[in-house]
């Protein structure tokens, strides 16, 4: 008889649920068992049909998976790990989907696991939380970074990264040194930054308000990251905090030397500061995969009369069109037209342009 291959999951929220989900759709032959605190979230999973079983607690089920993900709170992989360890087979590949993995690594190796751990980052999430609103979808496309640790087999390497490609994903591996200071530059410190931002303006903005009034276009474009969860970024501070320090500084020191050239009214150098970044930036790939969130977003010019909105919020709603978010520009200083929609995903976006443009409405895509 055949072996089935068996998943284990310990968390079950939006990234677990989303690559159990993931599972279920490319593999309905795999058997998939799974434990969280929040019993709804298991109830739910065996509900919908994508757990096979739903656990109680940390037991001797797991014994007989071929793959275990860790997708609690980072918090809980310490206690979640030593409560594992009895039950796990010699066998079973460990990973987790942690955004910060030299932590992560380390627990392994106090625990002398290294020999199967590969540890892992799907780089995708969402503004919604917990299982009730992952999908198989939100692993498309995105990179899934892998860690192995040096002892772990070099096939079961291979055989994680085939299975991260079958799920739809971009599987890439390096170490979890490097991933730590990658994910500080691209995606921790940028949110320390718009943070910073937008408390330096409340704090700068006088009584009447007036920043926060006409705060739009670019202001809100490079903030828009600082609506981000509070609890999980205090969590990456506190764990990737020596290359975010790293990072800081070497940001300092960069608004520092463009300080010096503003106040030396050096127009070379601000023109050359301003230039490099702007072609260093157009030459990213134009992708939604990363560890910030793509916003799908655009604006479209509308008459000022009653109604107006309710026409366009009427037209993408009897196309099935979900709209995230909606309002009126006032200020237009770094992007055309009056209304600005904001939508889940970027298939959404594009069936909106096309039928926004045919009833008339001239779009202008962020």
């Amino acid at each position: 008889m055949e072996h089935q291959i068996t998943c284990g999951f310990i968390g079950l929220g939006l990234i677990g649920g989303s690559i159990a989900r993931a599972l279920r759709q490319y593999h309905p032959d795999y058997r998939l068992i799974g434990y969280d605190v929040n019993r709804e979230a298991t109830a739910l999973a065996v509900s919908e049909g994508i757990l096979d079983l739903e656990l109680s607690s940390i037991s001797s089920e797991f014994s007989s998976c071929d793959y275990i993900f860790l997708c609690a709170p980072v918090s809980f992989n310490d206690e979640n790990l030593l409560a594992l360890k009895a039950y796990l087979s010699k066998d079973c590949l460990l990973t987790d989907v942690g955004s910060v993995k030299s932590d992560i690594h380390r627990h392994i190796k106090e625990l002398s696991l290294e020999d199967q751990f590969i540890g892992g980052h799907p780089m995708a999430g969402s503004e919604r939380t917990g299982f009730a609103n992952s999908k198989a979808l939100l692993l498309q496309n995105a990179y899934y970074i892998l860690t192995p640790t040096a002892s772990v087999r070099k096939e079961w390497v291979e055989k994680y990264r085939e299975l991260v490609t079958s799920l739809k994903a971009i599987p890439l591996v390096i170490t979890c040194e490097k991933h730590d200071y990658i994910t500080a530059a691209i995606s921790h410190l940028p949110h320390v930054i718009a943070a910073s931002l937008v408390n330096l303006v409340k704090e700068e903005d006088g009584s009447e308000g007036l920043m926060k009034m006409i705060a739009a276009g670019g202001f809100k474009d490079i903030t828009r990251i600082a609506s981000s969860s509070s609890d999980m970024w205090q969590q990456i501070c506190l764990t990737n905090r020596n290359n975010i320090l790293t990072l800081l500084d070497h940001y300092m020191e960069a608004l520092s030397a463009i300080r010096t050239e503003i106040s030396a009214a050096d127009g070379e150098r601000i023109y050359d500061f301003f230039r490099s970044a702007r072609e260093y930036r157009d030459s990213f790939i134009n992708a939604s995969s990363g560890p910030i969130k793509t916003s799908y977003t655009l604006s479209i010019d509308i008459a000022d009369r009653t109604g107006s909105i309710a026409n366009v919020a009427a037209i993408l709603a009897n196309h099935n069109i979900s709209i995230k978010n909606i309002g009126i520009l006032h200020n237009r200083e770094q992007q055309e037209g009056a209304l600005n929609i904001e939508f889940y995903a970027e298939e959404s976006i594009e069936k909106a342009a096309a039928i926004l443009s045919e009833n008339g409405y001239p779009i202008h895509e962020k």
